[in-house]
């Protein structure tokens, strides 16, 4: 008796491991499409700032005041390759990179459900000896 409840609670600390794993992974995701998200809409400030000054961010709370003379942007597509693309092209990447987002957390939301599934049998089971 003594082995099964060990084991019992061995299984329900594994299943809360997972679960808080998984739960993590998702809030990166949704901090991801919030980032996504925020960025889409700085894109369009763009659109309207071409030849004004404006805040451009060095990094971590730190801006310095340019001049906008140009709405094209140089973006990385991956491999630290940069190409030129005009704001509509940009905010298409920045759709797909949400799509797939979008898609990792309904991936994630189901291996929830799912560990919470295994999670409850295993509790049932144990209730049921």
């Amino acid at each position: 008796m003594e082995i099964q409840n060990q084991e019992l609670l061995f299984k329900l600390s594994m299943f809360e491991q997972q679960i808080q794993q998984l739960q993590q992974q998702l809030q990166a995701v949704e901090e991801g499409v919030m980032d996504m998200d925020s960025l889409s809409i700085g894109l369009d400030e763009i659109k309207n700032s071409v030849g004004r000054d404006v805040l451009a961010p060095l990094g971590r709370g730190i801006f310095v005041e340019t001049k906008l003379i140009s709405d094209k942007l140089t973006v990385d597509v991956g491999g630290r390759n940069f190409v030129k693309k005009s704001i509509s092209e940009t905010k298409e990447i920045i759709e797909r990179e949400m799509e797939k987002l979008h898609e990792i957390k309904e991936e994630l939301n189901e291996k929830i459900e799912d560990v919470n599934e295994e999670l409850t049998k295993t509790i049932l089971e144990a209730q049921g000896e």
